[in-house]
């Protein structure tokens, strides 16, 4: 049905090793998990001092192996504009071209963070919410699309009219570049999310 998913389980909790390597296990060879990083980088320390965190949390994502899609850093909102602070997380990781950055704030959406963010491949990742509009900034060959609710925080059933401005998004991002675009939905309060994933599929499969 879907070929990845996004963990947000990982923001809030460390797991053990043996935990990675059953998703591993459990995982078809097409499929990809995403993994949130952990909230003590990115909500605690601000990516402040956190090259260790980030080592530590890379070594247990890489017990994924080939079934590990991306690492998604959410840049709270109160973390101060500061650009070198960012390119020092991103540099901690192992690969920053494998880290997406859904910024939530919008003191972050500079030329100075997009160009950033294309000289070190880490992929920008638009966001939908009642705060903030998607954008279509490409930084990398991949994008990636979350999709909060645009009405309310994570209880919005998506319109069949909003799903297709969202599938013509996607379609713009892979003629500027995108080879691949994640898509996630994370309105699942009222477990609306599968179906509008489903629609979502259905609407692209038929381009």
């Amino acid at each position: 049905m879907f070929s990845t998913v996004e963990v947000n389980a990982t923001f809030y909790r460390r797991f053990k090793d043996q935990t990675y390597l059953n998703w591993r296990e459990r995982a078809p060879s097409h499929f990809r998990y995403v993994l949130k990083a952990p909230k003590w980088i990115t909500h605690r320390k601000y990516l402040l001092g956190v090259e260790k965190d980030i080592e530590d949390f890379s070594r247990s994502a890489a017990l994924l192996e080939d079934r590990l899609g991306l690492i998604l850093l959410q840049v709270a909102p109160i973390t101060p504009y500061d650009p070198e602070r960012l390119k020092r997380a991103l540099l901690a990781f192992s690969d920053p071209k494998m880290v997406a950055i859904e910024f939530r704030h919008k003191k972050w959406f500079t030329g100075e963070i997009k160009d950033l963010l294309r000289s070190l491949g880490a992929i920008f990742c638009t966001a939908d919410s009642p705060k903030t509009r998607l954008s279509d900034w490409v930084t990398s060959d991949m994008a990636y699309i979350r999709l909060h609710g645009r009405q309310q925080w994570y209880s919005h059933n998506y319109t069949d009219q909003e799903l297709v401005e969202i599938a013509d998004l996607a379609t713009k991002m892979t003629v500027q570049g995108a080879e691949k675009v994640y898509i996630f939905f994370n309105n699942d309060f009222e477990g609306y999310a599968p179906q509008n994933a489903l629609s979502l599929q259905k609407i692209l499969r038929g381009r």
